[in-house]
C-alpha cells in the first residue's frame, strides 16, 4: 500500500510538472534575466562577437515567438493571398530579420536594467501584455511591452511595443508598400538579400 501511495504521488507530481504552463510575465522575466546574465559574463559577446550573439538569440529568445502568428499579422491580407511556399520563405527571412534586430540590440548592451511591471490579466485570458521598462543611466526609461498569446502548452510572443510603437504595425506598413508596388516575391527577395548581406558583416 505504501509503495502504491508513493507511486501515485510521484505520478501526480510528474503530471503537474509537465502540464504546468509558465505564466507570461514569468516567461519574459526568465528569458530576459537568462540572456542578460550570459551577456554580462561572456567577454566575446561584450566585444561584439556576432556568431555568439546570434547563437544566444537563436537559443534563448526566438523559441518564445509564434512566427506563424507574427508573419500573418505583419503581412495582413497579403498572408491569405500568399502561396504555401511564399509563406514559408517569408517566415524564414522575417525570422532572420528579427534575429538580426535582437542581436544588434544586445551588442549595444551597457549595464541597463529591466523593471518588470505587475501583470494585469484574468485567469482564463488567451492573450496578455507584459509591461517592462529598460532603465538606463543618464537617460529616460524606455517602455517595452510584450504581447503574448496562449497556445496549448505555452505562452508565445507575437508583438513587441517599444515606446508605443508596435513591431507588427511598423513592419506591416513597410512591407505592404513593397508588396503593393512589386509583389510579395519582391519583398522576400529583398529581405533575403539584406539578411545575407548583414550576416556576412
Amino acid at each position: 500500500m505504501i509503495k502504491k501511495f508513493f507511486i501515485a504521488l510521484s505520478m501526480v507530481f510528474f503530471s503537474t510538472a509537465v502540464f504546468a504552463i509558465e505564466a507570461p510575465d514569468a516567461l519574459v522575466k526568465r528569458t530576459a534575466e537568462d540572456v542578460l546574465a550570459i551577456v554580462k559574463s561572456d567577454r566575446d559577446i561584450q566585444a561584439g562577437n556576432h556568431a555568439k550573439i546570434f547563437a544566444l538569440v537563436e537559443q534563448k529568445v526566438l523559441p518564445n515567438f509564434n512566427f506563424v502568428r507574427v508573419s500573418r499579422l505583419v503581412l495582413g491580407k497579403n498572408w491569405t493571398r500568399a502561396t504555401p511556399e511564399q509563406r514559408t520563405n517569408f517566415q524564414k527571412e522575417f525570422r532572420t530579420l528579427l534575429l538580426r534586430t535582437y542581436a544588434t540590440a544586445l551588442s549595444k548592451y551597457q549595464d541597463q536594467t529591466i523593471e518588470f511591471l505587475p501583470l494585469r490579466m484574468v485567469d482564463d485570458a488567451k492573450t496578455a501584455s507584459v509591461k517592462t521598462k529598460i532603465i538606463q543611466s543618464g537617460g529616460q526609461p524606455i517602455a517595452v511591452d510584450y504581447s503574448l498569446a496562449r497556445e496549448e502548452d505555452a505562452w508565445k510572443v507575437y508583438d513587441i511595443v517599444i515606446e508605443r510603437v508596435s513591431l507588427v504595425t511598423n513592419y506591416r506598413g513597410q512591407f505592404s508598400q513593397e508588396v503593393r508596388k512589386n509583389g510579395l516575391d519582391s519583398l522576400i527577395v529583398k529581405l533575403t538579400s539584406k539578411n545575407a548581406s548583414a550576416m556576412t558583416h
